[in-house]
């Protein structure tokens, strides 16, 4: 595919979003009105932009807080979960126990967790980065292990017939070919690392998105309140671009 191709394909596709985008938004301005939906329950997209603007400098201040949380809590659950997830796979004493114990706690519900980080650590920045770290962590060890787990046996068998060693192995095939898949897991982890820091948030905290959220619908501005959804909605898609941008342009060409 050459130059032209690929700038064809990259203007038809957000030529497509940005149709999809002023859809959604008329869509969601005029069926308040068509629906008759109360404005308490659904405000309609105008609205929400005043807000926005009129509050700007309370949204921004307040985003900014949360996406400190979240890349704090993204960046030690993506470098933690890497460093396990090699360590799991060459160490074999480690799969056969340490794994185990890291399934069964995938299993808890995260949120349930979050009011026990509240009370470990306090209402301060450390319960939300906590938080998380625990909802992007898992993802992260788990795509790191498939990834190690599915190297090609044809090239571990030829790797073997040249007499490799088995950190030769390692390095030069198994984290390699495991790439793809833990840069999946470091996609999958972006958006859990921006529940994880709203839910704690949520739970206990006196500044943040997650914080305005509620603060918001306890006086009862929806339009506050779907405003702090759209800003959340903008963190995360960035931070999420962020993630492919890097996965396309650095780590790649690093090889």
């Amino acid at each position: 595919m050459g130059a032209s191709d690929s700038r064809a394909n990259w203007y038809r596709t957000t030529a497509e979003r940005a149709a999809f985008v002023v859809v959604l938004a008329l869509l969601w301005e005029y069926a308040i009105d068509i629906f008759q939906i109360k404005a308490y329950l659904l405000p309609p997209l105008s609205r929400v932009l005043v807000t926005l603007w009129s509050n700007r400098v309370v949204l921004t201040e307040q985003s900014l807080v949360t996406t400190w949380e979240i890349l704090l809590g993204y960046l030690s659950a993506v470098f933690g979960g890497i460093a396990l997830g090699l360590a799991i796979f060459a160490v074999p004493s480690l799969t056969r126990t340490l794994y185990p114990f890291i399934v069964a706690i995938q299993g808890i519900p995260k949120i349930a967790l979050a009011p026990l980080m509240v009370v470990w650590v306090g209402y301060g920045l450390s319960s939300k980065v906590l938080m998380a770290f625990l909802f992007a962590f898992f993802p992260v060890v788990i795509t790191t292990l498939g990834g190690l787990a599915g190297t090609p046996v044809h090239l571990v068998e030829h790797f073997r017939a040249n007499r490799a060693s088995q950190w030769t192995m390692f390095r030069r095939l198994q984290i390699p070919s495991a790439l793809p898949s833990i840069m999946d897991g470091c996609k999958t982890a972006m958006p859990l690392a921006v529940i994880g820091a709203i839910v704690g948030e949520f739970v206990g905290a006196d500044k943040g998105l997650g914080y305005l959220i509620l603060e918001a619908n306890a006086s009862a501005r929806s339009d506050l309140l779907f405003a702090a959804l759209v800003v959340i909605s903008i963190v995360a898609g960035a931070l999420y671009w962020l993630v492919e941008l890097i996965a396309s342009r650095v780590w790649w060409r690093a090889l």
